[in-house]
């Protein structure tokens, strides 16, 4: 399979976790090996389930559940890079959150696109809530009051 027959949030995962492994191999020993590894791997898993999720059409929608969750790990990774001055500048980390909010747009996008046309939805009704009005509880509050009115 090429790369040109990928679908672009593919294609971005693959060129952020190459840019992330470059920036990795510069990161000084004490973060090369633990957040640096953190990163790589959370940056790979992404690059995975998009992969999965393209290529499995009976488990898309699953898989593009679970890649919107892993992008905001991946998130959260860099900042922690950040935080801990890591990357060999400022403007190299920006760059790299710049493509992991473009992947995971993309990522949000391609999931709402699939639970709209998914047969039963994420709520079992096509995707659309049903216009009626939800059932009033009564809770134990409710059942006090009502014993003093």
């Amino acid at each position: 399979m090429t790369r040109d027959n990928l679908p672009p949030i593919a294609k971005a995962a693959e060129t952020l976790l190459a840019a992330i492994e470059q920036a990795v191999s510069r990161f000084p020993r004490t973060h090369r090996y633990t957040a640096g590894a953190d990163l790589r791997h959370q940056a790979m898993l992404v690059t995975e389930l998009t992969h999965r999720a393209w290529r499995e059409e009976s488990r898309r929608v699953e898989w593009a559940y679970r890649l919107k969750w892993e992008i905001d790990g991946l998130k959260i990774k860099l900042q922690l890079c950040s935080r801990l001055r890591a990357f060999s500048s400022f403007g190299q980390y920006e760059e790299l959150a710049r493509q992991a909010r473009a992947v995971g747009k993309q990522a949000g996008g391609w999931y709402s696109q699939l639970i709209e046309s998914h047969p039963k939805g994420q709520n079992g009704h096509g995707g659309h809530a049903d216009a009626q009005r939800a059932q009033e509880l009564s809770t134990r509050g409710t059942s006090q009051w009502e014993v003093y009115l």
